[in-house]
């Protein structure tokens, strides 16, 4: 087990890893609209987003990499009876503590027949955590696949529909939905059950374990698909620019939120900057000569006035672009 996630599955994590570091830095400064509740809001950048991923992966990652691996060797009921009564003057605790470290492995000083398999429930927590959160970005990248975000590029020899031609799939995207569910199904089973043995023994664990290397596979499979897919899409930059050109509304957080530090300074009056904004914005599509014309009547100093109205939707991501490059190494 230890030698398959620190030679098979993490390496293969960390390529995947690499890919998004790649993607993240390269769009940085991709400024694009968010979503929230799948409605237009405060705009990001693409690398930002997918930042945010990165950080939430390698979190996990570290988990797994710094999880315990545990071993016994102390009889047919933790108590050493056997090994006490076939040689009395050796110190079997001792004995048995260096013989399981000497495998690499940390000793468990105090089981039943069997170690308690606690350690497998907290690594199989962790890679299902793992999985969940890469099949969020899957989700999140099939649908800006969706939005025209990403353009996919034509894989020769593909065929993207029995009947429709055009079409190119986010195929990879979903191949990966599906073996990241498979995968936490089956290693979300384990976790919740074997740390479960009825009294000293039962071999309930023996059947369920046989599908460990299945629920790793899954895993795998996902990674691949992930990391492939990754490589066959393009940043629509054109289709940013043109979705922020058409949701200016979004801007009404800013010019609220100006309002009420000058508010705060003494410089304005104006009693409730969220309900003027609100009757201006509110299921609206406003224009950049609307939300323009909406600033110069405000009551606020003059400093405030152009620092809003030299604000564009593609300007207005914070500090996304530094945030963007927290994840790379």
């Amino acid at each position: 087990m230890r030698d398959a996630v620190q030679q098979v599955w993490l390496p293969r994590v960390e390529k995947l890893l690499t890919k998004l570091r790649e993607l993240s830095a390269e769009y940085a400064d991709a400024a694009m609209l968010s979503h929230t509740h799948g409605q237009p809001a405060t705009p990001s950048t693409m690398g930002k987003e997918l930042a945010v991923f990165i950080h939430r992966l390698e979190r996990q990652v570290k988990r797994i990499e710094n999880g315990e691996y545990l071993g016994k060797f102390s009889g047919a009921t933790g108590t050493f009876s056997a090994h006490v009564v076939a040689a009395p003057d050796v110190n079997w605790t001792k004995e048995s503590e260096d013989f399981v470290t000497g495998l690499g492995l940390t000793w468990n000083p105090l089981t039943t027949q069997i170690e308690s398999h606690d350690w497998q429930a907290e690594l199989y927590s962790a890679v299902t955590l793992f999985n969940g959160i890469l099949h969020n970005l899957c989700t999140d990248i099939w649908s800006y696949i969706s939005m025209g975000y990403f353009k996919q590029i034509p894989v020769p020899g593909a065929t993207g529909s029995s009947t429709m031609p055009h079409k190119i799939n986010p195929i990879r995207f979903e191949n990966a939905e599906s073996n990241l569910e498979l995968s936490n199904a089956i290693l979300g089973s384990l976790a919740s059950t074997l740390i479960t043995s009825r009294l000293q023994r039962d071999l309930t664990d023996s059947s369920s374990q046989r599908n460990i290397g299945l629920g790793f596979g899954h895993s795998l499979l996902a990674i691949d698909n992930v990391t492939r897919g990754l490589n066959e899409i393009a940043l629509s930059r054109e289709v940013l620019g043109i979705d922020l050109s058409d949701n200016w509304e979004i801007l009404g957080e800013a010019i609220q939120t100006v309002i009420r530090a000058e508010v705060a300074a003494g410089r304005s009056s104006i009693s409730d900057p969220y309900a003027l904004l609100k009757e201006l914005t509110r299921g609206k599509r406003l224009s950049g000569d609307d939300m323009i014309a909406f600033v110069n009547q405000l009551e606020i100093g003059e400093e405030a006035k152009a620092r809003l109205l030299t604000l564009r939707p593609h300007t207005y991501v914070g500090l996304a672009e530094e945030l963007a490059k927290r994840v790379q190494k």
